[in-house]
């Protein structure tokens, strides 16, 4: 089944947010990430919308594609929501230079192209 025109809408927004934190991490460090708040907080950002654009996206769509990691990416959402005092900058570091990379090839073959 293809995406429906709304959870195409989300697969684009997760992509869109995974690119957009590979661009502000390009040429950064483990170091710069600790140092620069303003850095660490867009990352967040990015990894809350990937987070709450997988959770909206329908529950047909992700039982189709278990290759996508959806519980975990929704888990990730909701500790930087709801435990932001605990967060762990080296386990962010991971998620944003290994976990969010790893989505884009997962994801791009699933959305519908512009003619469809």
């Amino acid at each position: 089944m293809p995406a429906s025109p709304r959870d195409a809408g989300y697969l684009w927004d997760i992509i869109a947010a995974a690119r957009e934190i590979g661009e502000f991490l390009a040429g950064k460090t483990y170091s710069d990430f600790v140092s620069n708040r303003m850095l660490r907080l867009a990352i967040e950002r990015d990894i809350e919308i990937i987070g709450e654009a997988a959770r909206r996206v329908s529950a047909e769509f992700r039982t189709e594609h278990p290759e996508v990691p959806w519980a975990k990416i929704v888990s990730q959402r909701n500790v930087i929501i709801h435990e932001y005092d605990e967060l762990k900058l080296g386990r962010m570091w991971v998620v944003a230079t290994e976990r969010v990379p790893e989505l884009i090839p997962l994801l791009e073959p699933l959305i519908p192209s512009p003619e469809e």
